[in-house]
Order: C-alpha cells, then structure tokens, then sequence
C-alpha cells in the first residue's frame, strides 16, 4: 500500500508517500519538508499565527512534489494520512482539513495519526524492529519513556514535569545570543567548551522515577552567564559544553533505569530502546545513550537525524500501519491540541513480540 503523509503540527510543511508491503517493510516514497525558521527567527521561537498562516501558502505546493518525487499521481496512494494532535492548533487544522479534502475528492480512506505516534513507529520503518521495545521521545515538546506494545497501544513510564528537553535547549540557546534553532547551535558551540568548567544541576536524578525536569537547570544557566556578562566566546562556548554534558548525564542515567524496569517486566523480550524526536540527532546524547543501551545490554536504535525531526514520512508511516490493520478515521475527526499517546483515543491494540 501506498499512503501519502501530512505534518503541520509545528513549524515544518511536510507531506511525503511511504510503500509498506504485506510483510510490514516499508520505502520513503518521497519525502518533502519545509522549514519555516526565516519567518519565525525575528521572534526567537514560533508564533502559532505565523506557522498556520505559512502552512496555508506552501502545503499544496510541497503535496504536489511529494507526490512528483514519487512518481506517482495523487489517485494513485491507497490513503491519505495527517497528523490531527498534538500540536500548534491552527497548523494541525491546516494539515488535517486538507487531508480530508483529498480523502473525499479522490475516495481514499483517511487517516487522522497521532503525531507522537509517528515518532513512535518510525523504527519499524527504518529497522524493521519488533514490537515491544522502550522509546524515549526528545523533541522540542516532549520529553518522555514511552513502552510501545503495539500500533495503538502505548505505556507512558516517565515525562518532564516543566520543560521538554528541546525547549531547554532553545531556551539556553537565547539566552545566550545563539540562533535558531538552539539545539544544534548549543551542540556546535559545545564542541570547543570545557564541559567540566560548570556543575549544573541534574534535578530529579535522585530520585526512583522516569520523570525529567529541566527548569531549575535552565536557571542555573542563566545565574552563571549573568554572572560572568559579557561574556566572552569561550563562556559561551563552556556553557553550552556544561549544559550539553549535563543533559548527557541525566538523559544516560534515566534511560538506565527505564531499560532495567524493561527487562524486569518483560523478561522474555529483546530489550530494544528506540530514541525520536529532534534532539535525538545530537551526537554526544546518542554518544552516552549508546554507553547506557551498551551497559544494559540493550540494543538502541536512532533513526536517521532527517526522520528524527518532524516530517511527513512518518506520518505516512503511521498511516500505513493502521490501515494494515484496518483502521480509518471519520471525516469527523477533529484536531487536538492536546492529545497524550497514551489515551483512551487510540484504539488499536496489538500485542506480541513480532515483526510487522
């Protein structure tokens, strides 16, 4: 089957088509995404207005080159699927409504995915893995441990209870006079820091829970840079190093703890953590979280940085694996703003330890 995907959930346009054939593999089709950073930059972070007001002007353009690149016409997907939650209310509309849209011109089925979801899956896409495994999503909205059982049926183990760690990422990134966007601004600057030269705190880490907080070490950024102001380019430099270095060590620490209490309820699985989600590219986080998977003799699995980030692909594959199933939406699905991946609005439930 062929789906076609749309994610507007944020500040990427994005639509790919994704193949998965009966045996649950799949192929990126095509895969299109258009980023919106120059029109957001002056305001050093998204405006939800600008976002939606921008997914209206590229969407169908960047749809039709989907579909070009995959040398297929738009009649020819066997679905059309869309990200309907969570995200920027108005950019999920945009790219939902005009799922509908084709859905009903072309008669195609329509797929309403979660976009935590398409995070989720995308290691069935890439590694062909098999379900259950351990996902850590990091990304600039969430930051959670999530146990995937199946298409639809999901545990959340753990969460931030402030920021998600790509927030704290932007927001040490401002705060610092980078660009955007800050995670791999921070991470480029932290290749010439000292990263031992700031103990930051790593709240939490004490204590027996999967959760995260990032507020009070993003406070503790900035009472060091206004206590050294101005600062120089090797303050700037040693701050993101400490700051990436400590994030390395909490993230490393929890996912430790999340793989032992995989292996203790589910002895007879293959442990397997997956890591989504933008800041999922940054290489001394995948550094230590391999160290971590290593020493829990797990197998870790990071899909490629261009499907870490939010794109249509995954959203196609989502799709694909529900349809699989049989699953479709009603024209009457509506957007969410808010939409946990471990709610009761996601039906399907698969269990097993197999390939698709």
């Amino acid at each position: 089957m062929r789906v076609l995907g749309i994610e507007t959930s944020c500040d990427e346009t994005a639509a790919a088509i994704v193949a998965r054939d009966d045996a649950g593999h799949g192929e990126i089709l095509s895969n299109v995404v258009r980023t919106q950073l120059e029109e957001h930059a002056a305001f050093g972070g998204v405006v939800p207005e600008l976002a939606a007001r921008a997914h209206v002007s590229h969407l169908d353009r960047i749809i039709a080159r989907a579909a070009s690149d995959a040398g297929l016409h738009l009649r020819d997907v066997d679905a059309i699927a869309a990200t309907a939650g969570p995200g920027l209310i108005g950019g999920v509309l945009v790219g939902l409504t005009t799922a509908k849209a084709l859905a009903a011109a072309l008669g195609k089925p329509l797929l309403a995915v979660n976009h935590l979801e398409g995070h989720a899956l995308t290691a069935r896409l890439t590694d062909n893995i098999a379900f259950p495994y351990l996902m850590l999503l990091v990304s600039g909205g969430h930051t959670q441990f999530v146990l995937v059982r199946g298409v639809g049926d999901y545990e959340r183990w753990g969460t931030t209870i402030d920021d998600a760690l790509g927030e704290a990422f932007d927001k040490t990134a401002k705060l610092l006079g980078l660009g955007l966007p800050g995670g791999p601004e921070v991470e480029r600057h932290a290749l010439t820091g000292d990263p031992a030269r700031f103990a930051f705190p790593k709240p939490l880490l004490r204590e027996a829970r999967l959760d995260f907080s990032f507020s009070g070490l993003k406070t503790a950024v900035r009472q060091a840079a206004e206590q050294l102001a101005p600062l120089s380019d090797t303050d700037v430099a040693d701050i993101c190093a400490s700051f990436q270095a400590t994030v390395a060590t909490i993230v490393a620490t929890r996912a430790r703890d999340a793989l032992a209490r995989f292996r203790a309820e589910l002895p007879d699985a293959t442990p397997r953590l997956v890591v989504a989600g933008g800041v999922a590219a940054n290489r001394a986080i995948g550094a230590t979280l391999r160290d971590a998977a290593a020493s829990a003799g797990a197998e870790l699995v990071i899909p490629p940085p261009r499907l870490c980030t939010d794109n249509g692909a995954m959203i196609a594959w989502a799709g694909a694996e529900r349809l699989a199933l049989g699953a479709t939406d009603p024209s009457s699905f509506g957007a969410k703003a808010r939409w946990p991946l471990d709610s009761a609005d996601m039906p399907i439930t698969q269990r097993g330890d197999h390939a698709a």
